[in-house]
């Protein structure tokens, strides 16, 4: 039987330009997860995704029976529903290695590393198209701000930096993020901070030592 693989963070709004949040005055995104205005502005291309699988099924949030069809999204087979889902129901359980959000917790907790490496199976089995360049790599940077501790700090701070652009659906290359963790390696995250687009980021020049 072929499996749908529904799209992820379609149903949701974008912002239309990479602007200042209210609440942490960053651009918004650069705050996610702590700043609560950053969280909902990310957070709401996952949840609406979620929030249709849950009319779907008539399961009410909050409820026992949505962390069972959590515990169902994870089990089904890839492709049976959106990425989103499958992020979202790891968020709603906790790990019962390391007591931490599943697939995001203890670094070295095997049972959240195994859960985190499974989401990634939706991606590599499914037809082109169903997940765009620009999903992956938000994909990649909100997991990655959600669980930092699972990362190298450069990482993290060249996600963070650019995930203002992805969520407005600039693109970013690998190329480019590779040149912005350079920069932040070299010292220039709050250089780096001060720009508005994403070319700038990538080319911004390194200091001497670093060139």
């Amino acid at each position: 039987m072929r499996l749908p693989y529904p799209p992820g963070a379609r149903s949701g709004d974008r912002p239309a330009a990479a602007k200042p949040c209210s609440t942490c005055g960053e651009l918004t995104g650069r705050g996610y997860p702590s700043c609560l205005g950053c969280a909902e502005v990310v957070d709401q291309l996952w949840l609406a995704d979620w929030l249709a699988l849950l009319a779907a099924e008539r399961v009410s949030a909050g409820t026992e029976d949505e962390r069972s069809l959590a515990a169902q999204v994870l089990l089904a087979s890839d492709g049976s529903y959106a990425w989103t889902c499958t992020d979202w129901a790891l968020r709603l359980l906790r790990c019962e290695e390391c007591g931490g959000e599943l697939g995001a917790g203890d670094p070295v907790c095997l049972s959240c590393a195994a859960a985190d490496a499974s989401r990634w199976s939706w991606s590599e089995s499914a037809p082109p198209g169903s997940l765009t360049p620009g999903e992956q790599m938000l994909r990649l940077a909100v997991l990655a701000l959600r669980a930092p501790q699972r990362r190298r700090v450069s990482a993290v701070s060249a996600w963070r930096l650019v995930v203002p652009f992805l969520l407005v659906g600039d693109a970013v290359t690998s190329a480019q993020l590779r040149g912005i963790r350079a920069a932040v390696l070299a010292g220039r995250y709050a250089d780096l901070a001060l720009l508005d687009r994403v070319v700038e980021l990538a080319n911004l020049p390194l200091l001497p030592w670093r060139r």
